[in-house]
C-alpha cells in the first residue's frame, strides 16, 4: 500500500479538512488567473530548463539562478536526488516525510534510522548526529519538520551541515513549510524564514541540496510545482539527467512566475497563520489535546486514541499521524485553517471532550 497521506478529500468530499497544511487564504488571484491564462499554451511544450521561471525563483530567494532546479512538486525533486545520487546509504531522523524512504527505496539504499524523541520535544540535538559517519552518503531532514512542526535553529543546522561534509555525506534540507515560520509577538514575522534556512549556505556547502515547493505556501498542490537549489553544478546536471523531460507543465510555470512576485502575500500568509494558530493554541481543550509543535502552519498533538474518526462525525478531517515512523496510535496533526473553520474545529473537540 501507499504511504496515507492527508487531504483525502475525494473520499470525503464536503468535509472540512484539517489533514492537508495548505495556506489558509488559498490561491492568490493573479497566481490563478495566470494559470488560467496560460491554458491557451498548452498546444506548445513547456520551456526546457524553466528559464524565465528559474529567474523569477531567483529575485524571489535571493540565489544564483544556476543553482536552482525546477520540479513537478517537491516531491519529484526527492526522487529525481535519490536517482541520481543512488546513495548506498541514507541517514533519515523519524518521524518525518515518508517520501524521503520512499525515494531512497527504488534505488536499493539501505535506510539508518535515527528516533526523536517525545521526551525531548522531537527535537534536533547533538547526540541524534552521532550515526553521520562515512558510511553515510545522504542525510533529509525537514525543516520545520512534518509531522512533528518542530523547527531546527541556526547553530544546529550549521553543526549538521559541518558533520556533513567531515563524512562525505550530501545533507538535503526540506524547507518546504519555512515560509509559513514566524517569530512569537511583537516579533517582525518575516525575520524567521531568513535566519533559519541554510540557502546562505550553498557556496560554503557543496554538499548541500535544499528542497522548496509552491505547493503549501501559495495553496496549489494539485498543480505540482517545486524547486530546489543546490552550489554544485556537476551534482545539478545530474539531477537533470535523472528528471524526465517537460517535467513542468505551462499552466505551472506561468503560475509560478506570478507567485514569485506576490511578496505582499507571504507577509499576509505570516500574519494570519500567526493569528489563526495563537487562536487555536490558546481555545484547543488542554483536558483533550497536549501540543507538541507548531513552528509552521500546523500544529502537532497528541490526544486520545481515535480522534481523528470522532471528528468525521462533525464533517472534520484531521490527519492521524500513527502511520508515521516512530509515532503510534494517539498523535495527530492539524493544518491552521480559516476562523470560522478552527472555531467549528474547536466545538468539535470540546463536545469529543465532554463525551
Amino acid at each position: 500500500m501507499m504511504h496515507k497521506h492527508g487531504g483525502d478529500i475525494y473520499q470525503y468530499p464536503n468535509f472540512i479538512d484539517f489533514s492537508a497544511n495548505i495556506n489558509l487564504l488559498g490561491v492568490p488571484p493573479n497566481v490563478l488567473n495566470q494559470a488560467k491564462s496560460a491554458m491557451d499554451g498548452i498546444l506548445h511544450y513547456p520551456q526546457p530548463g524553466c528559464e524565465r521561471l528559474r529567474k523569477a525563483i531567483s529575485e524571489m530567494e535571493q540565489v544564483d539562478m544556476e543553482q536552482i532546479i525546477c520540479g513537478n512538486g517537491a516531491a519529484e525533486l526527492i526522487f529525481s536526488l535519490a536517482l541520481a545520487e543512488k546513495p548506498k546509504k541514507a541517514l533519515l531522523f523519524a518521524p518525518t516525510f515518508h517520501e524521503y524512504e520512499q525515494a531512497l527505496k527504488t534505488v536499493g539504499c539501505e535506510i539508518c534510522w535515527e528516533y526523536l524523541e517525545p521526551g525531548q520535544g522531537f527535537r534536533l540535538l547533538e547526540h541524534n548526529l552521532r550515526k553521520i559517519t562515512p558510511e553515510v552518503d545522504m542525510v533529509f531532514l525537514c525543516n520545520p519538520n512534518n509531522p512533528t512542526g518542530i523547527l531546527t535553529e541556526a547553530g544546529m543546522l550549521k553543526r549538521l551541515l559541518e558533520r556533513c561534509r567531515q563524512a562525505g555525506a550530501l545533507l538535503a534540507v526540506d524547507e518546504c513549510f519555512l515560509d509559513f515560520v514566524s517569530q512569537e509577538q511583537g516579533q517582525q514575522p518575516q525575520t524567521i524564514p531568513a535566519s533559519c534556512s541554510v540557502k546562505k549556505y550553498l557556496k560554503e556547502y557543496p554538499n548541500l541540496f535544499i528542497i522548496k515547493a509552491f505547493t503549501k505556501t501559495f495553496g496549489m498542490p494539485g498543480l505540482r510545482l517545486g524547486y530546489g537549489f543546490c552550489g554544485d553544478e556537476a551534482r545539478l546536471d545530474r539531477i537533470r539527467e535523472a528528471t524526465q523531460p517537460w517535467n513542468v507543465s505551462v499552466p505551472a510555470q506561468e503560475a509560478g512566475i506570478a507567485a514569485a512576485r506576490e511578496e505582499d502575500f507571504l507577509r499576509r500568509t505570516r500574519q494570519a497563520v500567526s493569528e489563526e494558530k495563537a487562536y487555536l493554541r490558546n481555545r484547543l481543550p488542554d483536558d483533550l489535546i497536549q501540543i507538541y509543535g507548531h513552528a509552521a502552519n500546523f500544529i502537532f498533538f497528541r490526544s486520545k486514541a481515535g480522534l481523528a474518526q470522532d471528528l468525521k462525525q462533525y464533517g472534520i478531517l484531521i490527519r492521524d499521524c500513527s502511520n508515521f515512523r516512530g509515532l503510534e496510535e494517539g498523535w495527530y496533526r492539524i493544518a491552521v485553517r480559516t476562523r470560522r473553520e478552527n472555531e467549528l474545529l474547536v466545538k468539535a473537540l470540546k463536545k469529543i471532550e465532554k463525551k
